[in-house]
């Protein structure tokens, strides 16, 4: 009889182990990976960008030709002839316009989540909620889906996410294992009411994370995320952490960012080693009708051999790109004026989101 149950046990035990292979090798990717393209979701006159149209336009017309001297850009839009024109002379060979309806433009939370399963890219398309319930995102949350059935992703794969609310701009990954984030927005009300234990399991299972680092501690006063990652702090290597550290004690930011420092002291990469940590500065405080705006350095996008940096008007500019040269040595610092941008709470990378190159045929075997 013992023998019995044994040969079932291990029968069993065999079965799960062969379940467990086939399940597919998943890998987030990082930023700094090589990048297929950017995607831009712009402004048109039936968003909130409405009175200050000309305005935000050149802004994006800035990070538009800036990322098309390193890669190519996917432009979502209302209207192609009308975004053309604004470009003006420019590579359009570069350029693949996709015209559909958009409630915005904040393309880092309404874009498609790229994820490596066996080395194939698979755009995951979770569901954005307007970041809680605040704004209408009827038309954004189809953005992806629509791109995906338009053939806009090519080879890659279409995953529905649509039981689970989750914007880009939450998390921030080492494509090693490692993801870090934010308790007060993925915790948040509205989003999906469920415990911390329950969303870890759930990136994990997602992403085929090793770890998940939370922080508790940072925000931006104006900020509508509910305290995105990266507003906070960035993964620059699998060593390295930018973030924002406020240095004045008048400031209302200076006690929370400087817990939010203590906990990312005592964060470890997988290799067990604590991370280099690069101070940003906190950005000078930029009011509109008396409403502080949540302008930040660590919104920046990392792109194929440079890394875009928001500037606002500052002296602190060329400190925050100084600074970010040391955690991006081997690549071109480029800054983009964002004064546009903040004025709707939001900065660069918050209006990208960058879909990452499939892995040669060498890598994918490995």
């Amino acid at each position: 009889m013992n023998k019995f149950f044994f040969r079932i046990f291990v029968s069993n035990f065999q079965f799960f182990l062969k379940q467990m292979d086939s399940k597919p090798t998943k890998i987030l990717p990082a930023e700094w990976a090589e990048q297929s393209f950017i995607q831009l979701t712009w402004p048109h006159a039936n968003t909130d960008w409405a009175n200050m149209l000309d305005e935000v336009n050149e802004c994006f017309v800035n990070i538009a030709r800036e990322i098309i001297k390193h890669e190519n850009l996917l432009i979502v839009c209302a209207d192609t002839d009308e975004v053309e024109m604004l470009l003006g002379d420019v590579d359009l060979s570069k350029i693949t316009f996709a015209e559909m309806p958009t409630n915005d433009t904040w393309a880092r939370d309404h874009g498609g989540i790229t994820v490596l399963e066996d080395g194939k890219p698979v755009i995951y398309d979770f569901v954005f909620n307007g970041w809680g319930l605040k704004f209408a995102a009827n038309y954004d949350n189809l953005i992806t889906r629509k791109l995906y059935t338009a053939g806009i992703f090519g080879d890659s794969g279409h995953k529905n996410c649509f039981d689970f609310v989750l914007e880009g701009g939450s998390i921030e990954s080492d494509g090693e294992g490692t993801v870090l984030t934010t308790a007060e927005c993925l915790l948040s009300d509205n989003r999906n009411h469920l415990s911390e234990e329950v969303v870890e399991e759930k990136l994990k299972a997602f992403f085929g994370l090793k770890q998940v680092l939370w922080l508790n501690y940072g925000y931006l006063e104006g900020d509508d995320t509910d305290s995105h990652v990266d507003t906070l702090a960035r993964l620059c290597d699998k060593s390295t952490i930018a973030y924002v550290r406020c240095e004045d004690i008048e400031d209302e930011h200076f006690e929370e960012l400087k817990k939010m420092k203590k906990e990312l002291r005592k964060f470890k990469n997988l290799e067990g080693r604590y991370y280099r940590l690069i101070p940003l500065p906190m950005a000078d405080a930029i009011y509109d009708d008396g409403e502080r705006l949540p302008a930040t350095y660590a919104n920046f996008l990392i792109i194929n051999g440079a890394v875009l940096v928001p500037t606002y008007n500052s002296p602190k500019d060329e400190i925050a790109k100084e600074q970010l040269q040391k955690a991006f040595p081997d690549r071109e610092i480029v800054g983009i004026n964002c004064m546009a941008l903040v004025k709707q709470h939001g900065s660069l990378h918050c209006v990208t989101m960058q879909y990452p190159a499939p892995p040669s045929p060498s890598e994918g075997a490995e």
